[in-house]
C-alpha cells in the first residue's frame, strides 16, 4: 500500500503542475506554502482552480471505490456498482428539475447567474440521490432479501430516467446543453473549501465502513453463514447500504455522475493484493480509487490544451476494459 501511496502523491503534484499553463515545481511549492513572492496568477491557477480539483478528485475516487466495494458485497455480485440503486439517477433528477424544469414548463426559476446556478445544481443533486437513498432504505427495512432490494433499485433508477428523459425532450437546447454537459462529470466544479468539505464528508463516511469489516468478510460466504455466525444481516445489510448512498450522493452532487471507477477499483484491489479480506480491501479501494480518479483527471486535462476532456470519456476507457475482463474470466465472486 506504501507504492500505491508514493503514487497519489506522484499524481497529486503532477495535477498542480500540469494544465494549458505550465508552471514551475518551485512556484507550485511556493504557492503551497504560503511564499507570497510567487506571481499572483499563478498563485490563482493554483488554489482556486487546480488544488479544488485535485482535492475533489480525490474525494470522489475514494467515495465511489468504498461505495462499489460495499455493495459488491452486500449484493454477492460483482458488476455491482454506484449507479445499480438509482442513487445516481436521483442525482440526476435534481439536477435536471433546476437545468430542465424551466424549458418544461415555460418559465425560468433558475437565476442566470453560474455561480448561483451551480450551487442549486449541487443542492439539487444532493437532494435527488438522498431521496432516492431513503426509499432504498425504506424498502430494505420491509424486505430482507438484497436481490430484491437490488432490483427495486434499477426499476426506480428506470423511472427516474423516464422522467428525466421527458424533461430532456421539452427543455430548450441551451437547458439541454447544460445538462449534458453536467452528465459528462467534471471535478472543476468546487471551490476549496467546498473540496475540503467533500473531502472531509467522504473520509468521515467512508471511516463509518471499517466497523462492519467482520460483517462484510461473513457476507462473502452467503447470508445463511453471516446469520449463523451472530450477525444481524437485515441490519447490517441496511447500514451499507445506507453509507453507500452516502458516498455516491456526496460525490455525485458535486461532480456528475462518474462511470466506471466505483465498478472497477474493487476488482483491481482485489487482482492487486490478491485478497477479498476487507481488513485489507477498504483501505487499498480508498488508495486505489484516489490514484485511478487522479490519473484519469490528468489525462483529461491533457497539458498544452485549452480545454479538458469529459472526465467520463477517460474513466470509461480505463473502466471498462476492466468489467469485460472481469465478465470474460469469469471468476467466481468472493475468490
Amino acid at each position: 500500500m506504501a507504492i500505491v501511496g508514493l503514487f497519489i502523491l506522484v499524481l497529486f503534484a503532477a495535477n498542480l503542475w500540469y494544465g494549458s499553463v505550465w508552471l514551475a515545481w518551485r512556484d507550485v511549492w511556493g504557492i503551497l506554502t504560503g511564499n507570497q513572492l510567487v506571481d499572483p496568477v499563478s498563485q490563482v491557477i493554483v488554489l482556486q482552480y487546480r488544488l479544488p480539483q485535485a482535492i475533489t478528485a480525490l474525494a470522489v475516487g475514494m467515495a465511489l471505490s468504498v461505495a462499489g466495494l460495499l455493495l459488491q458485497t452486500t449484493f454477492g455480485n460483482p458488476l455491482a456498482g454506484p449507479s445499480v440503486l438509482g442513487i445516481s439517477s436521483g442525482a440526476s433528477f435534481g439536477v435536471a428539475l433546476v437545468l430542465l424544469f424551466g424549458g418544461v414548463s415555460g418559465i425560468y426559476l433558475v437565476s442566470n447567474d453560474w455561480l448561483y446556478r451551480d450551487f442549486l445544481m449541487v443542492v439539487a443533486a444532493l437532494a435527488g440521490a438522498l431521496t432516492v437513498l431513503s426509499v432504498i432504505v425504506f424498502v430494505s427495512s420491509r424486505i430482507g432479501h438484497a436481490v430484491t432490494v437490488l432490483i427495486i433499485g434499477i426499476m426506480i433508477g428506470y423511472l427516474v430516467s423516464a422522467a428525466v428523459g421527458t424533461m430532456q425532450f421539452y427543455s430548450s437546447s441551451q437547458d439541454l446543453q447544460a445538462y449534458v454537459l453536467w452528465g459528462l462529470g467534471s471535478f472543476s466544479k468546487t471551490s476549496l473549501t467546498q473540496a475540503l468539505g467533500l473531502l472531509f464528508g467522504i473520509l468521515l463516511t467512508s471511516a463509518s465502513a471499517f466497523w462492519f469489516i467482520r460483517p462484510l468478510n461473513a457476507l462473502l460466504l452467503g447470508e445463511s453463514y453471516a446469520r449463523s455466525t451472530g450477525f444481524n444481516t437485515r441490519l447490517v445489510q441496511r447500514s451499507l447500504i445506507l453509507i453507500s448512498g452516502i458516498l455516491i450522493a456526496l460525490g455525485t452532487a458535486f461532480t456528475g455522475p462518474i462511470a466506471f471507477i466505483g465498478l472497477a477499483v474493487p476488482h483491481l484491489a482485489r487482482t492487486f493484493f490478491n485478497t477479498s479480506n476487507h481488513r485489507v480491501l477498504l483501505p487499498s479501494v480508498l488508495l486505489i480509487g484516489a490514484a485511478l480518479s487522479l490519473l484519469c483527471n490528468l489525462i483529461a486535462r491533457l497539458p498544452g490544451w485549452d480545454s479538458s476532456l469529459p472526465i467520463n470519456a477517460v474513466t470509461s476507457v480505463i473502466g471498462a476494459p476492466i468489467v469485460i475482463w472481469v465478465i470474460i474470466k469469469g471468476r467466481s465472486y468472493g475468490k
